[in-house]
């Protein structure tokens, strides 16, 4: 989305499309988990009045625009791609299959998984833990706008402190809005670390990679910045 109030920004889409590539360029496997809140946000229109099974389903249909818009940047920039679906759509994407999300990888292709985990009731921060784990995923990274977990909205709280370091159970039990319930607990019964970071900002998925300090890690003690 960008600056704008809704829909697809290019030039957004085609930062992420670099950022992934100079990963994708270290020979490092990545798949991508992609939301579709820029275009419909299922439970908001779930508040409204809207059935939430069907809002969900709209929510879904969004996340595979928004992935046809990734592949496409990231394929005219010289990266093969595979966006799987879910939902079955056999004109656009692939149907979702494990083994063959697998294959992509080993390929080094990037895989984009689209529609969430294809029920209705479960986010996109579901699909992305769920999805880790059936690819064997060694970290979620979660990219947001902020640069980390914060004890309060930095955006509100100027003097709230970020987390270098948190655990999973003082996530849930604060309430801190890293992910949602479900996709924290299913990391947390797998010991999956992930690591919330400051998509917009240049070089940060890289420079991960590359094992530097960078957003909040959750799986480990819980140590607040100073």
């Amino acid at each position: 989305m960008g600056d704008r109030g809704y829909g697809i920004d290019p030039a957004t889409v085609e930062f992420m499309a670099a950022e992934i590539k100079k990963v994708a360029d270290m020979g490092i496997q990545v798949a991508v988990v992609i939301g579709g809140g820029n275009i419909f946000r299922g439970v908001e229109a779930s508040v409204k009045g809207m059935e939430r099974a069907s809002a969900d389903y709209m929510g879904m249909l969004a996340t595979v625009i928004n992935a046809l818009a990734l592949q496409n940047s990231l394929e005219r920039i010289g990266v093969q791609t595979r966006v799987q679906s879910a939902i079955e759509m056999r004109e656009l994407a692939e149907p979702y299959i494990r083994r063959r999300a697998v294959r992509h990888l080993e390929k080094g292709r990037i895989v984009i998984f689209a529609a969430g985990t294809g029920n209705p009731y479960f986010t996109t921060d579901t699909a992305a833990a769920l999805r880790a784990m059936e690819i064997g995923a060694d970290v979620i990274l979660k990219g947001t706008k902020v640069d980390g977990v914060y004890t309060a909205d930095p955006m509100k709280v100027p003097s709230a402190k970020r987390y270098d370091e948190i655990t999973y159970i003082d996530v849930l039990k604060d309430n801190l809005k890293v992910m949602d319930s479900t996709a924290i607990t299913l990391c947390m019964d797998n010991n999956l670390p992930i690591i919330v970071f400051n998509l917009k900002k240049h070089d940060n998925i890289i420079n991960l990679m590359k094992g530097r300090k960078i957003g909040t890690t959750v799986a480990g003690v819980r140590k607040c910045k100073s």
